[in-house]
Order: structure tokens, then sequence, then C-alpha cells
């Protein structure tokens, strides 16, 4: 088995402690545990190959975008901080996931609307995200579309993406020594323009900006370096969780 928690393994108590009771932490398990640590893994050792810098000795930030999405922070290889939690419902807007809320929404609907906790967690995992913004997709593409048309509901999904996806990848760097370069990855990190322009706009304190004509190009596998010349490096880098499981499984196999 290949858990998706496995790379998160790394982050230190202060990551991935709640502030909650210590009973529930040591009698229960509830702490974070972070996901798409296996495509975190990947595309950080890759952006490593691509820019000539040791694996063991570089500093990344990663955006994994997709119907789920999730940030992290990759220090010499290993990972330092994730936005995902105990489940994957913590962090970013997602396709259908609300990510992070007031945890008093639950009591709050019960209370004012009658909700069940099997409704409120539907609506938080299946209704919500840029389906729930939009009021009709939860497909990037699909809303890019509707912007461009004028569409107001697919134009505040698409404002509210990047916006908490931009303060996700600023808070990681919290766990950064330095910064190496920012990491677009998954279907949405590896196709959208739009999206990777909307939220690097949103980093200007990271010193990041992007060249418009590299950005537009990294589209369909295309990968590289899409920063304006002068500043950090943001790559896209397409994933291969496949090729890392592979890879695991080579190794333990030899070993």
């Amino acid at each position: 088995a290949v858990f998706d928690t496995a790379f998160h393994q790394t982050l230190p108590e202060h990551a991935y402690r709640y502030a909650l009771p210590d009973s529930l932490y040591r009698e229960h398990g509830v702490r974070r545990y972070g996901f798409h640590g296996t495509s975190h893994r990947f595309v950080s050792q890759r952006a490593a190959e691509m820019t000539g810098l040791p694996i063991n000795a570089s500093n990344w930030l990663v955006a994994h975008l997709g119907n789920g999405c999730s940030t992290c922070a990759v220090v010499d290889g290993q990972s330092r901080d994730t936005s995902m939690g105990l489940t994957p419902l913590e962090g970013v807007v997602m396709g259908t996931r609300s990510g992070d809320v007031d945890p008093n929404l639950h009591s709050h609907l019960a209370r004012t609307l009658g909700w069940s906790l099997g409704q409120i967690e539907t609506m938080l995992n299946k209704d919500s995200g840029l389906l729930g913004l939009s009021g009709m997709s939860n497909d990037m593409r699909t809303l890019e579309q509707a912007r461009e048309q004028g569409h107001a509901g697919a134009t505040l999904a698409i404002e509210v993406f990047c916006y908490r996806l931009a303060k996700s990848l600023a808070a990681m760097s919290c766990a950064l020594p330095q910064l190496d370069g920012l990491i677009f990855t998954g279907g949405i990190g590896e196709n959208s323009a739009l999206i990777r322009s909307k939220t690097i706009a949103h980093l200007k304190l990271l010193n990041l900006a992007l060249d418009d004509q590299a950005n537009a190009r990294a589209v369909r596998g295309a990968s590289g370096p899409i920063h304006a010349q002068g500043h950090p490096r943001v790559l896209v880098v397409p994933t291969n969780e496949e090729r890392q499981i592979a890879l695991d499984t080579l190794a333990l196999l030899e070993a």
C-alpha cells in the first residue's frame, strides 16, 4: 500500500497538532495528516532535477491543483507543512470541497436551519468549492469559459479560488528558510495560465512575477519555468503519482 499521507510524516509537531485538548491527540489521533503526498514529493524532486539543485538542499512551495487541491512546503526533500489536515477538507478552495470554514459553521447550520451532521458534511464536501460559489460547475475549464462570457458566479469562484490559494502559499512560506521556487501541478496547475497568473498577482510580497508568454505556453503537458527574469523561480511541473509509486515499489524490492 502507498499512503498519500506518508510524505507528510516529517511535519514538525507545531505544524501537525491542532489546538485541541491533548487527550484527543494522544488517545484518538486527532491531528493534521495531509494528503497529495505522492504528488508533492514527485514534483519537488522533479523541480530540483530541472533546476540543477540538490533535492536535499532546496526549498519549494508546491500547489497541487485538481478537483482536490493542496499546498505544501518542502524543505530539503521533506514536507514541513501542508494545507490539508485530518481530512482532505481542510485548506484551500477545491472543486466541490469548501476548504477552511469557521469551525462553528456546523453548529450554526444545525441551530438555524435544522441540518443534520450528514447534510452538513455532504454540503461541505460535495456541494461547495468552485461548484458552490459558481452555482454551475466544479470544472475550471467550464468556469473560465463562463467568466469570459461575463458569468458573475464563475468570476467570483475564480477570484476566491486564487486569493485563498495565494493566502495558503504565503502561509506555507513560514516553513521555508528560503524560497528556491514555487511549483504548479495537477490538472488546473498544469493547464490554467489564468489561475497561475491571478494567484501570483496576490504574492507580490514574495517578489513573484510571471513571464506572460512562458505562462501561456505551459499547458497540455508542457513544463518548465514561467517566472519573469530577475524574480524567484515559478515552475510548471506535471505530476506523475503512478511513476512515484512504481519507483517506491522498485526501491523496496531492491532492498
